[in-house]
């Protein structure tokens, strides 16, 4: 099976961008920064600026031009370019976007890397997922058990799995997107390009635009503030920003944010010390993993979270971490609207 590796300008640029962002954590796996030790100020984990959008807009380039019903076809992505021979029937997913995404198009993938932080199937896709194997977590791959599953397709990313691309091509074609989180909805045109489901993807995104306008509306012009706080282990708090997953909706949706959150970036961090950097007039609250191997407690007995607004005005919320942060796809993204739309119209 051939797979030909091609190293464009598009795709060098955006395989460039997303190994600037590598070090700096993907939006849903676990923390590999944390603050100095009563560190005051806002502290950015995940920095870019124009990058971001740069790699964004790259990410959208890549695809194929072959016709519905076209194949063999020849797909364009991160890692360069891939030949995929027949319609793919057992189909390896290496991150939950890629799962929500195969999913999502009515595929039932036969292998699965969960995220560490949750190794079981996300309870939101276990109707229609199937009983896809394990095949490792999405940062220590199990190739032996991919090779055993036979699959005809594997999706995965650059950021997640570079140094394992080649071997995995060497297992069935392999279709990279850039990275998971910001860039979802270009990784869900990706993927179904390598599928054959390009139209179906489309009209899930429609789908999603309309919902997104609709709660606009409801909403209407004095939209308040929301605040994303996401408690890791080893003390690690997040406040989600803009080049995030979640960033990403509530940007369409129109909905303001904090001024420490509408940054250009995935996420600034704060210590329990300084959980009052957490304000705004609704609060969301996500946990990665145990909650007690996280700061959420010592977090939210500070005098300072209880002095919250958002706390003190009944508008702070736990919502499920496997489909605000790990969700990462068109069915976690109508799910998280919904919660939105709950919370923000009550």
């Amino acid at each position: 099976m051939l797979h030909r590796r091609r190293g464009t300008a598009a795709v060098a640029l955006a395989v460039a961008a997303a190994l600037s962002l590598a070090a700096c954590g993907g939006s849903n796996d676990s923390a590999d920064k944390k603050p100095a030790a009563g560190a005051g100020d806002k502290k950015a984990v995940a920095q870019g600026g124009d990058e971001f959008a740069d790699a964004a807009k790259k990410t959208a380039e890549m695809g194929t031009d072959a016709k519905p019903g076209e194949w063999p076809r020849t797909v364009e992505h991160a890692m360069g370019e891939t030949v995929i021979e027949s319609q793919p029937k057992r189909v390896v997913v290496l991150d939950v976007g890629e799962l929500d995404n195969v999913v999502s198009l009515g595929i039932k993938p036969v292998g699965l890397a969960p995220t560490e932080g949750s190794p079981e199937l996300p309870s939101y896709l276990k109707k229609d997922a199937g009983t896809p194997a394990n095949v490792g977590t999405i940062n220590n791959l199990n190739l032996e058990a991919i090779a055993g599953l036979k699959p005809d397709l594997i999706l995965g990313s650059q950021l997640r799995a570079a140094d394992k691309y080649d071997e995995l091509s060497k297992i069935a074609p392999t279709v990279f997107s850039l990275r998971p989180g910001f860039t979802w909805k270009e990784n869900y045109l990706l993927n179904a390009a390598a599928l054959d489901k390009t139209a179906a993807a489309k009209a899930q995104l429609a789908a999603y635009d309309k919902k997104v306008e609709e709660l606009d509306a409801k909403l209407g012009a004095d939209k308040p503030t929301v605040s994303m706080v996401r408690y890791l282990p080893d003390g690690v708090i997040r406040l989600y920003a803009n080049a995030s997953f979640i960033g990403t909706i509530l940007k369409d949706a129109g909905i303001p944010r904090p001024k420490n959150q509408d940054i250009e970036d995935l996420a600034a961090e704060v210590s329990a010390e300084n959980i009052d950097q957490a304000d705004g007039d609704y609060i969301f609250t996500g946990v990665y993993g145990d909650a007690k191997a996280t700061d959420k407690s010592r977090a939210q007995s500070n005098p300072l979270w209880k002095n919250l607004k958002a706390v003190k005005e009944g508008h702070a919320y736990d919502v499920p971490d496997e489909t605000w942060y790990l969700g990462l796809g068109v069915t976690a993204a109508n799910e998280v609207l919904a919660d939105l739309e709950k919370y923000l119209t009550k």
